[in-house]
């Protein structure tokens, strides 16, 4: 397939409505238990969109990983597909799939996506939590109904806002029972005990489609009360781009790169990042943070040492 890795084929998985589900997939040859790494195509693609996300293949075979790249119903603008429960379901099944055609190390399952991938993590955290020995999502929309006011402009709704009502069969409401099912913020209280790592471009919603607003507001649902970040300076440091008064600027990390932390917050499994840059992901930061992660092992945050990637500059779409 045009842009994926040598090595990586494209299979079918058979699904419980009779659907055979088409996904990415990479094997190694060599015998023994395997990390597996469950990567999400974006808002607007298909298991076949390589981009960014040949990255996470490419990761896999130099390390040895078994790597899937499932369709969970295609681009978001059916009903069946934006985070929908058979959605959901398709990516249980994609990992229940791969767990019978490789050796799986149980303790090593990892879920990745940015932009509508990062939704999709994030909502697969929520809803899946006893799959996963970590989630990494980045630029992720975690409320449907407010994605689609922030593509709404003066009632008219842009490409994003009609993909979003072609999938609902409507325009969402704020008590839309629908849209809320579909929205990771619904579900990530239920991700308390999953190490999941959340991360945002600080200009996204200006150059990119999604505002950073989404993560802080998908921490806190997780987060601690104790530990939660204010409505209001959340909305604050949007507008301004300035930390709020008593947010302290993160420390280095080394693994972003160029794409420095600028706020982190943790409350014991979940972390959030705003870092510099847009609608993207930072491959390096993300994959070697996922390689730390054991299932039923508190979150290892600290990386003294990691494995260096080329920058790929790609963003999600």
């Amino acid at each position: 397939m045009p842009g994926w890795p040598t090595g990586v084929s494209k299979v079918e998985i058979p699904c419980s409505d009779g659907v055979r589900q088409q996904a990415m997939w990479f094997k190694p040859s060599t015998p023994g238990k395997k990390p597996l790494l469950v990567g999400l195509h974006t808002w607007s693609s298909t298991f076949a969109s390589a981009g960014g996300d040949a990255v996470y293949a490419k990761w896999c075979i130099n390390q040895g990983w078994i790597f899937i790249h499932p369709d969970f119903r295609g681009p978001n603008w059916t009903p069946p597909a934006m985070g929908s429960d058979r959605a959901v379901q398709d990516v249980v099944e994609a990992v229940a799939w791969a767990k019978k055609q490789a050796e799986v190390d149980d303790t090593r399952v990892y879920l990745i996506g940015v932009s509508g991938g990062g939704h999709m993590a994030m909502q697969m955290a929520g809803r899946h939590p006893e799959l996963w020995s970590a989630v990494s999502a980045w630029c992720g929309i975690s409320d449907i109904v407010q994605w689609h006011r922030d593509h709404s402009r003066q009632g008219k709704p842009d490409r994003y806002a009609q993909n979003i009502e072609a999938a609902l069969g409507h325009p969402p409401s704020t008590e839309d029972t629908e849209a809320k099912q579909r929205s990771p913020l619904t579900h990530l209280r239920n991700a308390t005990n999953v190490p999941l790592d959340i991360a945002h471009g600080i200009h996204d919603g200006r150059k990119g489609s999604v505002p950073f607003t989404h993560a802080l507001l998908a921490f806190n649902e997780v987060a601690a009360k104790t530990e939660r970040l204010c409505a209001e300076a959340i909305e604050k440091y949007y507008v301004t781009l300035t930390l709020p008064t008593g947010w302290p600027a993160a420390l280095p990390d080394a693994t972003y790169g160029l794409n420095t932390p600028l706020f982190r917050r943790t409350s014991g499994n979940t972390r959030v990042t705003i870092f510099e840059g847009g609608h993207e992901i930072v491959h390096q930061a993300a994959l070697n943070w996922l390689a730390m992660q054991r299932k039923g092992q508190p979150a290892v945050w600290d990386l003294k040492k990691f494995l260096p990637l080329e920058a790929d500059g790609t963003s999600g779409k």
